[in-house]
């Protein structure tokens, strides 16, 4: 007997409450937005500007010490890292410690760095900084320019794709889920006020990804089924098509969520909110595919003569027992 997450046969009416699907999507988006316009983004020393460290020691690194050395001095976010390269001898022992820019101040002054050097000789006792590296609220300013043009460009290059691949409405029907997709993960870290940097910016990208696969699967099915039941209504069509391929979208979002789980809690606070990201970037993924992307595309209307036969669509995936 073989474990299921969802039975091997679903007739689920996915659009029978459709209103009330979109209606929470339109007021988690609205509180979404509204969050980042009130509250704003805990941006990272990657967009606020800071200073980053390099300390040599004989003594093993441990991350766990070097931030109970270093918080008591209040510095704000504090970032550290322990390097390796095979490279390195046994007694050559290297962590990259990143501190925030002060308020007021361009970069961490000299003072603030002697401070946290006479912090960690409590832990090591002959640690040296062997590079300071400061980056200042110009430069962090750029890259949040660029990674807002990153992502817009990711959701520009969907919609051109799905528009040549299906039809225009199948490309707006997907574009608006990446959006609100985009939008509820930008919106939970605004609300939450959890750390926002350059990782957040690649699991934004990775989110993206994963939503659109999801999506072209259910879609791939809906032209493939519309070919197939010409003289079915839409509604209808759509709703076989969802369940031929409920399956394999639980299979993979549960299978996902498995992974991402032992991440988030054994992977340590480094990759913490990335992973964060990710595990709720997977759930509003999967909610979107089904109940957003697929509303837009029903409303908008798909048109009905599509007479020639595609060898190209439907998915081998679609119906992996899950």
């Amino acid at each position: 007997m073989r474990l299921r997450l969802v039975p091997q046969e679903t007739n689920w009416d996915f659009f029978a409450r459709y209103k009330l699907w979109l209606g929470i999507s339109a007021i988690m988006m609205v509180i979404a937005f509204v969050s980042f316009l009130l509250q704003g983004l805990n941006y990272g020393i990657d967009f606020r500007g800071g200073t980053t460290i390099r300390t040599d020691s004989t003594q093993p690194v441990v991350i766990a010490d070097y931030r109970e050395a270093i918080e008591p001095l209040q510095l704000g976010d504090i970032t550290i890292t322990e390097v390796f390269d095979p490279t390195f001898g046994e007694d050559k022992n290297v962590a990259m410690i990143r501190i925030q820019a002060q308020d007021g101040e361009e970069a961490v002054t000299t003072e603030v760095i002697e401070t946290v050097h006479t912090a960690l000789k409590t832990v090591a006792s002959d640690i040296t900084f062997s590079s300071v590296e400061s980056v200042g609220p110009k430069v962090s300013g750029e890259l949040i320019q660029t990674a807002v043009i990153a992502v817009l460009l990711a959701i520009g290059a969907v919609l051109i794709y799905i528009w040549l691949r299906f039809e225009w409405q199948f490309a707006v029907g997907a574009v608006v889920a990446l959006v609100h997709d985009v939008l509820l993960t930008i919106g939970i870290f605004s609300e939450l006020q959890i750390r926002f940097d350059l990782a957040i910016i690649a699991a934004l990208l990775t989110i993206v990804g994963y939503s659109l696969n999801d999506t072209v699967v259910v879609f791939d099915r809906v032209r493939e089924n519309l070919r197939k039941y010409k003289q079915k209504p839409l509604k209808d069509v759509m709703n076989l098509s969802i369940n031929e391929t409920l399956s394999r979208t639980m299979m993979t979002s549960v299978t996902t969520l498995l992974a991402l789980f032992a991440l988030f809690m054994l992977g340590g606070d480094v990759i913490r909110g990335f992973v964060f990201a990710m595990i709720w970037g997977v759930i509003v993924g999967t909610y979107s595919s089904v109940f957003v992307a697929s509303t837009i595309l029903l409303w908008l209307g798909v048109k009905r003569d599509w007479s020639k036969p595609d060898g190209t669509t439907g998915n081998q995936f679609a119906n992996v027992d899950a």
